[in-house]
Formats: C-alpha cells, sequence, structure tokens
C-alpha cells in the first residue's frame, strides 16, 4: 500500500488562494465567465417631524432627501420596514482576442426603487438593470456610472446611496474613451424643469448629448479626481422651444491614513439638476417665456476608521445648498433651498465578505420660505457579497 504524504501548510494555502479568487462560473474557450454580487437584509426605523412617508415609498427604503416632508406641523409615528431588496447580481465576461487585446462585457442586476411587487404576500420585486456595457481598447459602450461621477469616492454606510444630499449619483446610458489619467465621454441627455402649472417636467428633447471629461490622479496615499459636465437643458412644451446651458465642475478622492481613510466630494454648477443629491432640484425654471438655469453647490466629506480587523465605523456629513432666483419664487412655488445629513455607523466581519452593521443618520431639508422637516433614521443590515 501507497502512503501519501500531504503537507498540511501547502494544503492550506491552496484552499486560502482559491476561496480568495474571484468566483469563476466558467471558462468557455478564451471566454473567462464571472460572477458576483451579494445578499443584503435591511431593517429600518425611520421617524419623521412632519408627516409619514405612504407604504412602500421608495424614501422608506433608502435615504432621498427631496422626499422628506417638511412643514405639516403634525406629530407622526415611526415607521419600521424591512427588505432585501438591494441584493445584487452581476455578470461579465472577458475574451481574449486574437490580436492579443480583450473584450469585456457586464450586466448587473438588483431589485431597489424597480416597479412591481408588495408586501401583502409574497414581497415579489422585478430586478432592474444597473450596468450593461462592453469595453474594447480603452473604449466603453452601454450603461454604468456617469463619467461625471466619482464612485471611487462613496463611503461605506448601509444607506443604499450614503452622502445622498452631496453626491453626484447617476447611471446612464453613453459612449466613453479612457486614455491614460484622462476620460472623456457623450451621454445620455435629460432635462428636469420646474413650471407653474405641472411643477416638475422631465424633457428628453435635447439636440445633443452630454458630455464630460474627468482627470485622475492615483498614489500611495489614496487619490483625486476633478470631473466636468457640459449640457443643454430643454422645454419643448406647450407651444415653447427653450434651451439653456448647464456647466458643472466636480472634485473628489480619498486619502489613506494607514488603513483609515477620508473620502470627499465638492461639486458647484449651474443647471446640475438630476446629476445632484438625487435630483432634489430641477435643472432650471421655466417662466412661461425662457429658461433660468437653477445653481446649487453640494458636498460631504467622511471618515473611515478602523477599530481592530473586524470592526470599523463611517462617520458622515453631506449637505446641498441651492441658490434660487427669488425673483422666480412665484413660478417655482416653494423649492429646496438645503438639504444635510449626518450619519454614523458600526460595521463587524467575522469572516471576510460577511457584515453585520448598525447605522444612525439624521437629516434636515428646507425650503425656500424656511420650512423644515427632520429625518431621524435607525438601520440595521446584515450582507454576503460573493
Amino acid at each position: 500500500m501507497t502512503t501519501i504524504k500531504i503537507n498540511k501548510r501547502s494544503l492550506a494555502l491552496a484552499i486560502s488562494s482559491i476561496i480568495a479568487a474571484p468566483a469563476m462560473a466558467a471558462q468557455i474557450g478564451d471566454t473567462q465567465l464571472n460572477y458576483g454580487g451579494y445578499v443584503k437584509l435591511d431593517a429600518i426605523w425611520s421617524d419623521f417631524s412632519d408627516g409619514t412617508l405612504g407604504a412602500q415609498h421608495i424614501g422608506r427604503d433608502f435615504y432621498v432627501p427631496g422626499t422628506t416632508p417638511v412643514g405639516a406641523n403634525s406629530d407622526s409615528d415611526a415607521v419600521f420596514d424591512m427588505h432585501a431588496r438591494q441584493s445584487r447580481f452581476s455578470f461579465s465576461t472577458d475574451t481574449k482576442l486574437d490580436d492579443g487585446d480583450n473584450i469585456k462585457t457586464k450586466v448587473e442586476l438588483d431589485f431597489i426603487a424597480s416597479t412591481g411587487g408588495n408586501e401583502r404576500v409574497t414581497n415579489s420585486y422585478s430586478p432592474r438593470i444597473r450596468q450593461a456595457f462592453v469595453t474594447y481598447k480603452g473604449w466603453l459602450f452601454g450603461q454604468t456610472w456617469s463619467n461625471f461621477q466619482n464612485v471611487s469616492a462613496l463611503p461605506e454606510t448601509l444607506d443604499f446611496v450614503g452622502p445622498a444630499d452631496g453626491t453626484v449619483f447617476v447611471r446612464q446610458a453613453m459612449a466613453k474613451y479612457t486614455t491614460g489619467n484622462w476620460s472623456f465621454s457623450i451621454e445620455n441627455p435629460e432635462s428636469t424643469v420646474t413650471t407653474a402649472d405641472s411643477g416638475r417636467v422631465v424633457t428628453d428633447d435635447a439636440g445633443m448629448p452630454d458630455f464630460t471629461a474627468r482627470y485622475t490622479h492615483k498614489a500611495d496615499w489614496g487619490h483625486f479626481v476633478i470631473a466636468g459636465i457640459a449640457r443643454q437643458l430643454t422645454y419643448k412644451m406647450d407651444g415653447a422651444d427653450e434651451t439653456e446651458s448647464s456647466f458643472g465642475l466636480s472634485a473628489s478622492g480619498q486619502i489613506n491614513f494607514g488603513k483609515d481613510s477620508l473620502k470627499f466630494m465638492l461639486t458647484q454648477g449651474q443647471g446640475l439638476g438630476r446629476y445632484v443629491g438625487l435630483n432634489l432640484v430641477n435643472g432650471a425654471v421655466f417662466d412661461g417665456n425662457s429658461l433660468h438655469a437653477i445653481d446649487s453647490t453640494s458636498g460631504f466629506v467622511a471618515y473611515q476608521h478602523h477599530w481592530n480587523t473586524q470592526f470599523r465605523s463611517t462617520f458622515l456629513y453631506s449637505f446641498f445648498s441651492a441658490d434660487n432666483d427669488q425673483d422666480l419664487l412665484g413660478v417655482m412655488g416653494d423649492p429646496t433651498e438645503s438639504s444635510t445629513s449626518f450619519s454614523a455607523n458600526i460595521l463587524y466581519s467575522p469572516v471576510k465578505k460577511l457584515t453585520f452593521g448598525a447605522e444612525y443618520k439624521v437629516a434636515q431639508r428646507e425650503t425656500e420660505s424656511g420650512l423644515k422637516g427632520d429625518l431621524d433614521r435607525i438601520q440595521f443590515s446584515v450582507k454576503y457579497a460573493f
């Protein structure tokens, strides 16, 4: 009988390497197929100072600054929600071509903010497309995060977005080219306009795409990104045919302090509208004759501290401020003037990719007339990434 000796240390290292390796669905010829995502349960207790949001309102699934009720002057009971709608799945391919280049694709889905489904019996919600794109020789074609946004600057929070007041946050169809530290894109245009009769009007009449340019600097200390956008706001309804220019700049990045890190973003522009604050304010106002872009300033700062190898916390401040034209308030009604939020969390990962967390958030929205509304929220989450 032959005895096979096994080196326990080598076996342990081999198993560890397999576990740490990216999930691979299959290898078909020259194409590698990969999958990933996570399963996440959220339990959310929300207390609004000026009226409770209705059942299954998106503002109860995650923090959306523009949905914070203001001015109701009535006490409201707290509401409690649980859902697994943030769970996510992605599938990607990487194919080696005969010329030595690679062509890659990615499709990503989740279930939050989607239509269909209810909480009465089965909690069945429709999947929605997050990303779907192909990359080749520096080019990207499809839907993904806007080139104007720095996704790497988003802090780790239990809330779906986190610094919703102060971050650029857009996914849309585009064609993007990256060379070295620079990237340029043309992206799908869309305008949100305030009118006296209809409130918010979403138009899709732009004659040209949104244009962005971005520069990224990476170093041992972290990274820094500066991005610019130029686009056309349009309103072609009720006999009107008006356009207005929109421009913006955003600076963001991350500074490392050992395992700790500081993330930040500051964005200022004319008519940015849907690009910041989850469309907290519109891009422009139509006064019956012409369009007037709404100026805004927004940003956030977040510090993450690692208490030890298993516990970490993120402390976050986020803000948004609109410079509403006082002469147009008769058309605008009582628009949002500012929104701020603070949050702090404690995250515990007993093993890699499994995280238990608790987070407290307090937020306030104020309108131009001085009406205010507050939100106090406690959120508990369990997340496993695969």
